[in-house]
């Protein structure tokens, strides 16, 4: 089963306020498992970035002016996604802004049912517990020290740690359904059941012998 963790950074909270996306990036799990495929792009916003956004991802104006914009790399982000399920953190607010650029181009959109939402996972299997991205990695002891500034594919390769977890850890790949292998069949040669009957010799040794016995407790009665 394949499925496609993706995180987002924008330059703001809302699309429909002018908000776009700066940085991509997915992913790739097979069987919940990431395979080492990945993807990243950085994104020309054709805006400025914010300065309280510039705070959260440290991707300012200047650095992303040299990059692509949305429409130039769209094939290659949607040849990755694929058909594939959606992990996202807070998965509402990255499918707001991946539809809205794929609006934009007059492309149809990325139907919500595809997306599974970490934030939701967690809220269900911890009610009333924190469910951020860092509270979770504490959680799990993933180590996520590296996380200064938020960053799309740090994000990404952090939470399928996270999710893996969440649907009960490394065991959930193991499978018992293999049927366990028969014994080798051996195949042994009859033999002919050896005499166990005493000898004329044996019998009249025996007999001799207890000749010898004073009172043996079988002659007492």
């Amino acid at each position: 089963m394949r499925e496609v963790v993706l995180d987002t950074e924008t330059t703001g909270f809302k699309p429909q306020d002018g908000h776009r996306i700066v940085e991509i990036a997915c992913v790739e799990l097979v069987n919940h498992l990431p395979t080492g495929q990945q993807k990243q792009w950085y994104l020309n916003p054709e805006r400025d970035v914010p300065e309280d956004a510039v705070r959260v991802h440290g991707l300012t104006t200047e650095f992303l002016a040299k990059f692509p914009v949305f429409g130039e790399v769209v094939g290659a982000v949607l040849e990755f996604l694929g058909d594939a399920p959606l992990v996202a953190h807070n998965a509402s607010f990255d499918m707001a802004f991946l539809n809205a650029e794929l609006k934009r181009l007059g492309l149809p959109a990325l139907a919500a049912s595809r997306a599974i939402d970490t934030v939701q996972l967690a809220r269900q299997r911890f009610p009333g517990s924190p469910a951020s991205l860092d509270a979770l990695c504490k959680r799990f002891g993933i180590d996520n020290s590296s996380r200064t500034l938020h960053g799309a594919l740090l994000d990404s390769t952090l939470l399928a740690e996270v999710y893996l977890e969440l649907l009960g850890g490394r065991q959930t790949g193991f499978t018992l359904a293999t049927a366990p292998t028969a014994a080798p069949t051996r195949h042994r040669t009859p033999r002919v059941p050896r005499p166990h009957a005493p000898s004329p010799e044996e019998q009249a040794a025996h007999q001799a012998l207890l000749g010898q016995l004073k009172n043996p407790v079988w002659t007492m009665g």
